[in-house]
């Protein structure tokens, strides 16, 4: 399939390049396939076509993208099966979580279907006699969107509907470890006749697509799904440009467990939140702070169910959590859990490679108690399927552990008190609060974080807004 399809650039299929990158099963450690990169050429190439492309979306108007939008929306739905396998057979994450992602991912395409209809100006009074200020909102240009591998379907999604619906063309730069799944996304795109060059598909090197797109001035806005580290070297590159950045980075997420809350209801949560793809997820918890009170027992289920779930290939149905996506980030987890085993946390469950596995990244769904808040385990995210707990007594006490990060993506407690609700929303430092549920990521609602966690915000009526510029008119007659 890699090759059946390969770059996408000025609306057509590119399958023979000067170079290509090899595609690596995270199940089984076998050859998916190899994908054509792009050439420093190949990517200049397709910033032309965007460039071109740009002021035939603008005349399109808002309802015709409209129009388009739900057309490539669907043809997502036709190709649904297909989709969630290719997001399996990449990621590894069971076929169940896949289709809830191509889901979410045909999701983005209606909602903002519906937003280009909706973007809005004002008129504004002037002082001026005769006159009237008006405020527009236009495309804000040729838009980059770089997306990890995590999520194949629902990060290219975010970026690439709103830009659209705001009449913006993209340069599409997803993981080279997951690039199908961007394929089958472009090539549903084919359908809503949008003007060639619209959206494009490059796969390669920093030196053959990041920095051609970064250092060329036509590129207006970069969109980075990604680590904060990459994403600060993102905002030093983009300032030479001065192009707008939106960017959603790292988590370090607590989750507080009161002394009120339903601990059944909290359990059936936060298991399937923890370990769902692995807790290769930037919003998952990693650091929950239980109550004294339901401490020992909140360890000693979480710990059960843990141990109980059932590991494999995603693509089978059965499968509950699948592997980590690559050797080396199995061996980053091993790291940071045995270093807090040494530093005196106490392993209940988990804790090592999987054994049963002869090949595969799969690593033993963990929990650690007695976590310290200078443990790696705790003040770093661990993007692995690893739950931290550690105890608290006081409520002032938790919430100022719970804020002592540098992130800021998302938090979330478990209470059953509407003011103790209120008063953790307000306290934690973070772009998106959960109360008693871990339901985050929707189309009409918006995703982002503070701090390091990131820049903008993708969903919701938010989303639109980080491709758009405001333009003010004064008008004298």
């Amino acid at each position: 399939m890699y090759r059946e399809f390969g770059l996408f650039i000025a609306g057509k299929w590119e399958s023979s390049t000067e170079t290509s990158a090899t595609v690596v099963s995270p199940v089984t450690e076998k050859v998916l396939g190899d994908v054509a990169t792009a050439t420093i050429s190949d990517t200049k190439r397709a910033i032309d076509a965007a460039e071109l492309a740009l002021k035939k979306l603008r005349e399109m108007g808002g309802y015709a993208r409209a129009d388009a939008l739900h057309k490539i929306a669907d043809e997502m739905a036709k190709c649904a099966n297909k989709a969630a396998r290719m997001i399996s057979t990449e990621t590894g994450k069971p076929l169940v979580q896949a289709e809830r992602e191509w889901a979410l991912s045909i999701d983005q395409f209606r909602w903002y279907a519906e937003e280009a209809r909706r973007i809005y100006g004002r008129v504004i009074e002037s002082r001026v006699p005769k006159g009237r200020l008006e405020v527009t909102k236009e495309a804000i240009g040729i838009v980059g969107a770089f997306t990890a591998w995590n999520f194949p379907a629902a990060l290219p999604s975010r970026k690439i509907a709103p830009a659209i619906a705001a009449g913006c063309s993209v340069i599409l730069r997803p993981s080279s470890q997951t690039p199908g799944v961007a394929m089958i996304i472009v090539n549903c795109i084919r359908t809503g006749a949008l003007p060639d060059g619209a959206v494009n598909l490059v796969i390669g090197s920093t030196t053959n697509t990041y920095n051609p797109i970064m250092s060329d001035p036509r590129v207006r806005k970069v969109s980075l799904t990604g680590s904060t580290r990459v994403g600060q070297q993102m905002i030093r590159d983009a300032a030479d440009t001065v192009k707008k950045v939106s960017m959603e980075l790292g988590g370090n997420a607590p989750c507080i467990i009161y002394d009120d809350a339903n601990l059944e209801a909290a359990l059936d949560a936060c298991i399937p939140s923890k370990f769902g793809n692995a807790g290769q997820v930037c919003v998952t918890p990693d650091r929950f702070f239980v109550h004294n009170s339901l401490h020992d027992e909140f360890v000693s289920e979480f710990a059960k169910r843990a141990a109980t779930l059932i590991l494999g290939d995603g693509l089978n149905n059965n499968t509950e959590m699948g592997p980590l996506i690559s050797s080396g980030r199995m061996g980053e987890v091993d790291a940071i859990v045995q270093e807090a085993i040494s530093a005196g946390a106490k392993l209940e469950v988990g804790g090592k490679p999987a054994a049963q596995f002869k090949t595969g990244h799969f690593y033993e769904p963990t929990v650690l108690s007695r976590v310290t808040d200078d443990m790696r385990v705790f003040n770093q995210e661990n993007f692995g399927p690893v739950a931290a707990i550690s105890s608290f007594s006081e409520e002032d006490e938790v919430l100022v552990r719970a804020n002592n990060s540098f992130m800021g993506l998302s938090a979330y407690a478990f209470t059953r008190s509407p003011e103790r609700a209120r008063r953790t929303i307000a306290t934690l430092k973070s772009g998106m609060v959960g109360i008693n549920s871990f339901a985050l990521a929707a189309s009409e609602a918006p995703f982002g974080g503070t701090n390091y966690s990131g820049l903008g915000r993708e969903g919701g009526t938010e989303g639109i807004e980080d491709y758009l510029d405001t333009k003010l008119s004064q008008i004298v007659f």
